[in-house]
């Protein structure tokens, strides 16, 4: 399995794999995060003119996607709670997986956890699956966040990195 920064040649692959994804969250009782077709196509695009858009890749297959994001998250300047520290950090967003490899998650942490060893992500209170698997990677609960549509997020940090 590679990881490798995700093309335009992709998108075919990228949208049904959102979709399916929001078929999995909306089967599972999280039907509200990513309604109205999030992440769209326009975003996807923009994740990937930015360099931040990554696939999981075997065999021309992509298993997962993610974004990480290097320096500030505007969402994460308010937290209701506090992070583990204010160093710069690196953001996963937008994980996904197919669902035919288990695993995907923890490879992917691992993996964004070596490019930056201090990582912030967040999720839907109602995404049991992804609460699950931030905590069994190491990320400690650190509060609330709103998101832009100014609903909560519950905030997780990974780090060994103390202040200062």
């Amino acid at each position: 399995m590679t990881i490798r920064k995700t093309t335009l040649a992709d998108m075919e692959q990228l949208l049904q794999l959102f979709a399916n994804a929001r078929q999995f969250m909306a089967d599972h009782g999280n039907a509200g995060q990513w309604w109205g077709g999030y992440p769209t196509q326009g975003m996807i695009e923009n994740d990937i003119a930015l360099g931040q858009s990554y696939v999981c890749e075997e065999d021309g297959h992509i298993y997962a996607s993610f974004v990480m994001m290097l320096g500030d998250e505007p969402t994460y300047q308010v937290i209701e709670g506090a992070w583990k520290n204010d160093l710069p950090y690196g953001t996963l967003h937008r994980i996904a997986s197919t669902g035919e490899r288990r695993g995907m998650v923890d490879m992917i942490v691992d993996w964004a956890y070596e490019q930056c060893g201090n990582l912030r992500g967040d999720t839907h209170e109602l995404n049991l699956p992804m609460q699950k698997a931030f905590e069994r990677n190491g990320f400690l609960r650190c509060g609330t966040i709103w998101v832009a549509d100014g609903s909560p997020r519950i905030a997780y940090h990974k780090t060994e990195k103390a202040e200062g």
